[in-house]
């Protein structure tokens, strides 16, 4: 989901208005997929978000700084070789493609200035950064060889080209009766597949809103309409041109729109109508709208938090399978007995059968009471008494199999455990600081062969801090090693301790210092507990409390791996919009 090229028009708009003419002071690259231009105005810092993220690619202001790595990547440091200082003289947008352009002026050699373009092609998963000069490439954030591309390569040193001009119409600038005609020049087009033919830069939710703001179908044949229908298309178009350009009734310049779990559905520069069951968010800015698309579909992504999410999974899923196959042998090894009866009854019955060499015997069962038989195959290259030997050879190294396996078993329980454990360690980490944490963990873990990252400036790893209605601290770990610190090292021993029973997730400690806390203040912490952990969106969630004296950690057990009695269980069905005001405190 992202912006179509019609609603980057104003947004280019916006971003030219704020940041023509000032200075880039910094660049800062915060993961693979973004970076970020400090612009100095005067009296006044503007930040400038560009991801290309395949989920929302977009150019927008921040109005807090994301944090970077320690070493800046080479992309970023081409930047600031080449266009840091400079100004940036213009923002504009090619046609009304997903293509915005910053033109940057710098110094170069002998006091001349020279024009450096940044071109940001914001087209879904084919999104790049590109910095251009004289139409020739310098750099790229995503270089294309022709291993990747047959149609279209972008490497340093290429001469680079815009896109072809299309051949439909511009709603800002051309007559709409032109448009109109394009419109009705297919009888057999449905009408959104019709307007999208025709306006430059619409995407389908533009038209989807035209459709409705002219009280049609979006699936109605052009063939089926009449000039009433027709002189309603107009009128929408109109009222969408003029929307776009100035905003609402309201003044709001954008808008979200959100179906369940708050799953972006729309976004667009001007108010949306055609959805009225979904949640709608309305914004003064497109750079607001696009700040908190970015925040619910997770654009910014830490770096390494991606790479350590996969290898968990793989490492998890290799866990998983290695149960399974466990499972089968111990079912296998669980047939012993069996071996065993055969080894007693041709035992039993070996001179019946001295000088037959049959692929089995059938005899009656020693073991039987009411005089069964039993068939039992046999090795036709062992004599009898070998296969009886045999039998009982099985029948010992299936019985060592059955306590070594089961010992298997519950090392590879506790893996799996261990590594949801980690799962829910990077889904609540929000920092830097925090997956040098995880990444040091699994290196500890034997997950990860690299050397452990060195501390640096970074802003230190600390738990969530929330504060009950009443006042009372409530602090959550982000991950084992948070957890292990805040159980045993920062909580009081009686202290209240909160986690989800048999259930990965963080370490929830109320620090009500032995006083007898609240129902209210339980219930809360019981329902942090049950947002940080798998849990997280399900219901009646089984939930752990008891005081911290009665927490212990087993010696050479794996990090936030806890023991507890004294413990209550509450079932828990955490309510996200009550939980949101107390997860606002913690910035993190």
């Amino acid at each position: 989901m992202s912006l179509d090229g019609f609603s980057m028009r104003p947004l280019t708009r916006e971003l030219d208005a704020a940041l023509a003419g000032g200075r880039i002071d910094k660049i800062t690259q915060p993961n693979k997929q973004s970076i970020i231009l400090s612009v100095r105005q005067p009296g006044q810092n503007f930040l400038l978000h560009i991801s290309i993220n395949s989920q929302n690619p977009s150019a927008h202001l921040l109005e807090k700084n994301l944090e970077n790595p320690p070493e800046p990547p080479v992309f970023c440091m081409v930047l600031r070789k080449q266009i840091e200082t400079g100004r940036i003289a213009q923002i504009r947008q090619h046609g009304l493609d997903r293509l915005l352009l910053i033109d940057i002026d710098s110094l170069a050699a002998g006091g001349r200035i020279v024009t450096k373009t940044l071109v940001l092609e914001l087209m879904g998963k084919y999104s790049n950064i590109i910095l251009v000069q004289d139409g020739i490439i310098i750099d790229a954030l995503r270089k294309i060889g022709a291993n990747s591309s047959r149609v279209r390569t972008v490497l340093p040193g290429q001469a680079y080209e815009l896109p072809p001009g299309q051949e439909k119409k511009d709603l800002f600038t051309d007559d709409i009766e032109t448009i109109m005609a394009i419109v009705k020049a297919d009888p057999t087009l449905r009408l959104d597949k019709a307007l999208l033919a025709a306006c430059m830069g619409f995407g389908p939710v533009s038209a989807k809103e035209v459709c409705f703001s002219a009280g049609l179908a979006p699936s109605i044949r052009i063939e089926a309409l009449d000039e009433a229908d027709f002189q309603a298309i107009k009128g929408a178009l109109e009222e969408i041109r003029e929307a776009a350009a100035h905003g609402g009734e309201d003044g709001a310049k954008a808008m979200l729109l959100l179906g369940e779990n708050q799953k972006v559905i729309a976004m667009t520069a001007f108010p949306l109508h055609y959805l009225p069951e979904a949640a709608a968010l309305s914004f003064p800015t497109i750079s607001a709208m696009l700040e908190k698309a970015d925040n619910l579909l997770g654009s910014y992504v830490l770096p390494d938090k991606d790479r350590f999410r996969k290898l968990v999974k793989n490492e998890k899923n290799r866990a998983e399978n290695k149960l399974t196959k466990l499972d089968e042998e111990i079912a296998a090894a669980e047939n012993a007995e069996e071996f065993k009866v055969r080894g007693d009854n041709l035992m039993t019955y070996q001179y019946q059968f001295k000088d037959r060499e049959d692929a089995s015997v059938t005899v009656p069962n020693i073991y039987s009471e009411t005089g069964e038989t039993i068939t039992i195959p046999l090795d036709q290259r062992l004599t009898l008494v070998e296969n009886m030997q045999a039998c009982y050879k099985k029948y010992d190294k299936l019985k060592r199999a059955q306590e070594l396996l089961q010992v298997q078993r519950r090392e590879c329980e506790a893996n799996i455990a261990y590594l949801e454990s980690i799962e829910a360690s990077l889904l609540a980490s929000s920092n830097l600081a925090e997956i040098a944490e995880i990444h040091n963990e699994l290196i500890a873990a034997g997950y990860l062969r690299e050397k452990p990252k060195k501390k640096n400036n970074d802003k230190p790893a600390r738990p969530f801090h929330f504060q009950a209605p009443d006042g009372t601290e409530i602090l959550v770990g982000k991950n084992n090693y948070q957890n292990d610190k805040l159980t045993f090292k920062t909580a009081r021993f009686n202290d209240t301790w909160f986690h989800t029973k048999d259930i990965p997730g963080s370490h929830v400690v109320l620090q009500n210092g032995g006083t007898e806390p609240s129902e209210e203040d339980i219930l809360l912490a019981a329902s942090l507990a049950a947002h940080f952990s798998k849990a997280r969106g399900s219901s009646k969630v089984p939930v752990d409390y008891t005081e911290i004296r009665y927490v212990k950690k087993p010696s050479g057990s794996k990090p936030g791996f806890v023991i507890f009695t004294n413990q209550k269980t509450l079932y828990i069905t955490p309510d996200e919009s009550q939980l949101a005001p107390v997860l606002a405190q913690d910035p993190s």
